[in-house]
């Protein structure tokens, strides 16, 4: 007799990765659900019923972390793994002590994902041995002299990349242009000094994790 397989919901805003996963995992787990925000997500959950949820941080609106309290309201034995392109030993401990069961990079190969799903399964804990021992985190308090650089404006659309906003919705949040927002970005990049988008998005949701987001 076949074992019974255990059931997934994936959550990530990038729809051909999920598609992938949802491809890739088949073989092994039954995928009942995908959402693509956080907002989908807790629907979803309201109404299907899982075994484990991949999680990952960076979806629009309210980010993983934000999310993570109300996931465990609504299923308390729902396993959560968390799979994030935000690779920091601060974002991991967050993570676990918000209630997630296991932290894992995106770019981890299939028997890696694998293993983690089954190790949270499993009522273990499952922490890449890719994540870091000590963080990369800056300093996120007011003695940052870049923070300080910043203008209102740049402060407010950093919260809100840390928010996992795109362009796009700052802009239209703010009312402004995309080029305008764009123009931004840069300059809160140069004030951190930080040479990359991704590393302005990592930078962004640890800013927000350290105001208590």
């Amino acid at each position: 007799m076949s074992r019974v397989r255990a059931r997934l919901i994936l959550a990530d805003d990038h729809h051909l990765l999920v598609e992938a996963l949802r491809a890739m995992l088949a073989k092994s787990f039954n995928v009942v659900g995908v959402a693509h925000d956080g907002e989908a997500l807790l629907a979803l959950l309201r109404k299907t019923d899982a075994d484990c949820l991949l999680l990952d941080l960076g979806m629009p609106g309210r980010n993983g972390l934000q999310l993570l309290p109300d996931i465990r309201s609504l299923k308390p034995t729902l396993k959560v793994l968390v799979v994030t392109m935000h690779l920091d030993r601060s974002l991991a401990d967050a993570a676990l002590q918000a209630g997630a069961h296991g932290f894992m990079p995106k770019d981890s190969g299939l028997e890696e994902l694998e293993t983690a799903i089954n190790e949270v399964l499993a009522g273990r804990r499952y922490l890449s041995p890719r994540v870091p021992p000590i963080t990369n985190r800056m300093s996120l308090g007011a003695a940052h002299l870049g923070l300080a650089q910043l203008t209102p404006r740049q402060h407010e659309i950093l919260r809100m990349i840390g928010d996992g906003k795109t362009t796009a919705e700052i802009a239209v949040a703010l009312g402004l242009s995309t080029r305008t927002v764009g123009f931004h970005r840069t300059n809160i990049r140069k004030a951190l000094g930080i040479d990359s988008e991704a590393g302005l998005t990592r930078w962004a949701v640890l800013f927000r994790l350290g105001e208590g987001a």
